[in-house]
């Protein structure tokens, strides 16, 4: 099973090196970290790291999710995993083996690494981040009647499935718009429990600011009811 790994980074100079250090590369074949318009030393310190790095000069979690994929999937041997994971150090890459395990042993689909069943370092995640991951994983559970505890970043999905799916999104509501989709598409999907800790270094892109934290609440509630 050939997985690479894909993490959107803007500014994360601070904890991108470490992220990119702790991915067991026993497991992983390669670590792709787009580089999403930073203004630091985020493209130096990754490659630094071991990661190749991407540049996608259009601000977005979703599009830089895709620039990854869209390269990875034109290699001459496309990965048949690709993992997803924040590169603000907040994940435990380590935990990276648990989420392939039910693709690898069940040929589960999609697998979403779920902080709600983990452990959580206590101001890891804001008030508003555990409201919305609530209101969000109810309105899925209501409108299409199958049950998540988390629209969790870390996460792994068959390139196969990727493809099926059709990813569009280019902002905030590109965790929920692959979770509807694999459900209406009739995909299998898990989730496996995963730690969670306070952001490495500075301040989170949207939960850190008041702007970010509604236009990433409207995005994905929106994006469920676009699909449902």
């Amino acid at each position: 099973m050939i997985v690479d790994v894909i993490i959107p980074a803007f500014n994360e100079e601070g904890t991108i090196g470490r992220v990119v250090g702790d991915i067991d590369r026993k497991l992983v074949r390669n670590v792709v970290v787009v580089n999403n318009a930073s203004t630091d030393s985020t493209v130096q310190v990754a490659t630094e790291a071991g990661a190749l790095v991407l540049n996608q000069d259009k601000r977005g979690y979703g599009i830089a999710c895709l620039t990854g994929i869209n390269h990875l999937t034109k290699l001459d041997s496309p990965p048949n995993v690709i993992a997803f994971m924040d590169g603000d150090y907040s994940d435990y890459p380590g935990q990276l083996k648990e989420i392939l395990a039910p693709i690898e042993s069940e040929s589960i689909d999609l697998v979403i690494g779920s902080r709600a069943l983990g452990e959580r370092e206590k101001g890891s995640m804001a008030p508003q981040q555990r409201f919305g991951n609530w209101l969000a994983t109810k309105m899925i559970l209501v409108i299409y009647r199958e049950k998540f505890t988390d629209l969790g970043p870390f996460r792994a999905i068959k390139t196969s499935a990727l493809r099926q799916i059709e990813m569009q999104d280019l902002t905030y509501g590109w965790t929920v718009e692959m979770q509807v989709k694999v459900i209406k598409h009739g995909l299998t999907f898990c989730e496996v429990p995963v730690d969670y800790r306070r952001r490495g270094a500075g301040q989170s892109k949207v939960a850190g600011t008041l702007k970010g934290t509604i236009l990433a609440g409207w995005k994905i509630i929106t994006t469920i009811l676009r699909y449902g």
